[in-house]
């Protein structure tokens, strides 16, 4: 007979050792053990009954009740914070302290057997899923432009429903886009560059260029000229497919291009000129010679380019990463093993750059499971989005999407609308909203009084129904890359949307492959455990005073093996060399520049960078040091230091203002003022200088979101005796950051 005592150890046994324990194991034991405390409290109570005491049958529901729940809980969250989802693992090249995905042994390269290349996933999965749709676009109904009283004019658009191409008119129509690039006369060891916005187009013309083994070169449609025309000439790109906004962009520098000899515009109507130094055609165009003279495939292998892809550029002009076929497929293939049932009941909406190898890597998966691919874009995407006409609907309202990538900005949009809606209302619509909310979060923070079950539903009906039609009502999965994402807007979506969000740590120049959070992971603040195709290691970094010996979690610079690791930057061999090696097994490593640390699942949280390089909220690179140093130039500055944070999408600065030149300047301007710290607290003094740096920072061809948007003017000079700077007089940026912590934050706040 199992006494209560034998019970009690049993449980501790369990909890113990739970690391060893799979959670069917853990379910069963959860079963037996609440049947046997419910045959000891039945137990205990005939003793009771017998005895002659009062009430014992009604004594019971409480009682079981009460234990019952307790004991799932205390089981459960134990049986979770043993949960392994990365291990360590033995690998060569640099000392460091490396975790691995721990489902899989090894580096996961394909997911389908025999498919080697994203040509041949594609056209298997063309093959398979022939008559259901692939890709859709939003028929144009018509354009309007709506005027403000300020005389403002904005573009509205005025979309209908979908329109289909099932998977064999897809490759139909890759097929003859392919043979068409042929018949124009573009050679296979040509390069074509694509420069666009994501749509339909884009995705064709990218799987042409793979049938035919020819590499890709993807530019960002908002890339300045200067960087579209270093991109373009490194490259010696002979064919470019773009838009007809971005026909403009080139026409612009059509004098500076060496190598371009044609353009393929994806828009039907294109201004015509005599000035055009190529020949242009158009999209339906080059198909359509290509219907007439169908030409072979010349389909690659997996060591072959699929495209060099340029980086927004952190400092200077950007480089191009050259990605492998197998580099890509290697992303893809973890990926899915990641996203929860993903299959061909999904549907994507597909609106991030598909020169953003987050996006080209999703549109590469869906078509690979069967899911339906639906374009849209950023102005279009909800039904106040700024594009669209009042009383037409969103791209996600029309497309209903399941699963959607997004970047963290996009979702900070959301949680801010939804808020600002809210706050609106106000009155009981506020209260019940701020009620259901707080007991969700109650719940999904582990604590077992929260809002479960009937509840939730009641929540999910009453309130966050309306929330969830704004994305079309279906979201079961969202996956959030490209910047970090705070913790607040991620309990957000996970309670208003009723979704997962798997957030994502990678690199261009590990095709986005590195780390991701699993679908059962609520934790907010990491990055989730190392994909199926990758290794990620720490490694010392002495200096910044980052060490894997460190407790309670080993913390140093992040670098990232496996075969998602790229070849390297084109033409930039210098620059190569510093950043990936190839160690004795033969293992591709790239060094991130990043500083993370390992908790004790195995999950990556990133906490500092190696250089005074920061990613803004949308993506974008900040260079510090460079930033700084040109808008030193400024007359009212004595001492500036840049801040970014990864959390915002632009900068502030704090400035040692020099105390001749804004005094002269206030003089002018008839300002009274005590002294000059009085003067560097007024409104209009700030407002001067920020115009200054402003103007500064144009004159030094800075992009506006590297000029600060809010600055702090200090009336102390920074000194070595102070320790803000050194005896060379070069700023101590993480010491400045200290002392003046609590004005950063202001300025973030305001």
């Amino acid at each position: 007979m199992t006494t209560e005592d034998d019970t009690n150890k049993k449980c501790t046994v369990l909890i113990r050792e739970g690391e060893k324990v799979d959670v069917d194991k853990v379910f069963d034991f959860l079963i037996a053990q609440t049947h046997h405390f419910s045959a000891l409290i039945f137990g205990e109570l005939k003793e009771i009954y017998s005895s002659g005491e009062q009430n014992p049958i009604n004594m019971s529901g409480y009682i079981v009740s009460a234990l019952v729940p307790i004991v799932f809980t205390l089981i459960l969250r134990n049986a979770k914070k043993v949960k392994k989802r990365g291990v360590l693992v033995d690998v060569g090249g640099e000392p460091g302290y490396t975790i691995r995905n721990s489902r899989f042994p090894s580096p996961v390269e394909t997911s389908w057997e025999g498919i080697t290349t994203l040509a041949e996933l594609f056209e298997q999965a063309c093959k398979e899923h022939s008559d259901k749709h692939l890709l859709g676009t939003r028929k144009l109904v018509s354009r309007e432009v709506d005027v403000t009283d300020d005389g403002r004019s904005f573009e509205k658009l005025h979309l209908g429903e979908y329109e289909w191409l099932t998977y064999a008119k897809t490759f139909e129509a890759v097929c003859n886009f392919a043979s068409g690039l042929v018949q124009l006369g573009h050679k296979k060891e040509e390069r074509v560059a694509i420069f666009a916005d994501t749509r339909e187009e884009w995705f064709i013309a990218l799987q042409a260029c793979f049938r035919l083994n020819v590499t890709v070169v993807t530019i960002y449609a908002s890339l300045g000229e200067e960087a579209l025309c270093h991109s373009l000439n490194e490259t010696e790109v002979t064919t470019v497919i773009c838009g007809n906004k971005e026909l403009k962009k080139l026409v612009n520098i059509s004098g500076q291009l060496d190598t371009v000899e044609r353009v393929i515009c994806m828009d039907s109507e294109f201004p015509t000129s005599a000035s055009y130094r190529w020949t242009v055609f158009s999209f339906a165009d080059v198909e359509s010679v290509g219907r007439t003279n169908p030409v072979d495939a010349d389909l690659p292998v997996s060591a072959d380019v699929a495209v060099i892809m340029y980086t927004s550029g952190s400092t200077g002009l950007p480089k191009g990463v050259m990605m492998t076929h197998g580099n890509v497929l290697a992303t893809v293939s973890a990926v899915m093993t990641i996203v929860p049932g993903l299959g061909s009941k999904d549907v994507y909406l597909a609106y991030l750059p598909l020169a953003h190898i987050l996006e080209l890597a999703a549109e590469n998966l869906i078509p690979a499971v069967g899911g339906v691919i639906g374009y849209g874009t950023p102005l279009t995407l909800t039904d106040t989005s700024n594009k669209i006409k009042t009383g037409t609907k969103g791209d996600a309202s029309v497309l209903s999407p399941t699963v959607m990538a997004a970047v963290p900005a996009i979702l900070d949009r959301v949680r801010d609308g939804v808020r600002k809606k809210v706050d609106a209302k106000g009155g009981l619509a506020k209260k019940l909203f701020d009620l259901a909310y707080s007991r969700r979060l109650s719940a999904i923070n582990g604590n077992w009084f929260g809002a479960w079950g009937l509840e939730k539903l009641l929540w999910d009906f009453l309130v966050f129904r309306k929330v969830r039609a704004i994305l079309g009502g279906r979201i079961r999965f969202l996956l959030s890359g490209g910047a970090p994402l705070s913790a607040d807007t991620q309990r957000f979506i996970n309670i208003c949307l009723g979704a997962p969000i798997g957030q994502g740590y990678g690199l261009t120049e590990t095709c986005a492959g590195a780390t991701f959070s699993e679908v059962d992971d609520t934790s907010v603040g990491r990055v989730g455990s190392p994909l199926p195709c990758s290794f990620v290691k720490l490694i010392d970094w002495p200096e910044g005073g980052y060490l894997i010996s460190d407790s309670p979690m080993p913390r140093g610079e992040i670098v990232v093996g496996g075969p998602s690791v790229t070849l390297g930057y084109f033409k930039n061999e210098e620059k190569t060399k510093e950043v990936y090696k190839v160690d004795e097994r033969g293992m591709r490593w790239f060094y991130t520049g990043d500083i993370g640390q390992f908790h004790i699942d195995g999950c990556l949280e990133i906490i500092d960078r190696k250089k005074d390089i920061v990613k803004l909220q949308h993506g974008e690179y900040v260079s510090l040091g460079k930033v700084e140093a040109a808008l030193s130039i400024s007359p009212y500055v004595d001492s500036i230091m840049l801040h970014a944070d990864p959390f915002h999408s632009y900068c502030v600065a704090l400035v040692v203002a020099s105390q001749q030149a804004v005094e002269d300047w206030a003089s002018k301007q008839g300002i009274v003022f005590t002294d000059f710290a009085d003067l560097c607290e007024k409104e209009e003094t700030i407002k001067e200088v920020l115009s200054s740096l402003v103007q500064t920072g144009k004159k030094a061809r800075l992009e506006k979101f590297e000029i600060p948007a809010k600055l702090k003017l200090v009336s102390t000079p920074w000194t070595p005796e102070s320790g803000l700077v050194t005896a060379a007089l070069k700023i101590k940026r993480e010491a400045i950051r200290k002392a003046f912590s609590q004005d950063l934050a202001n300025l973030y706040a305001s």
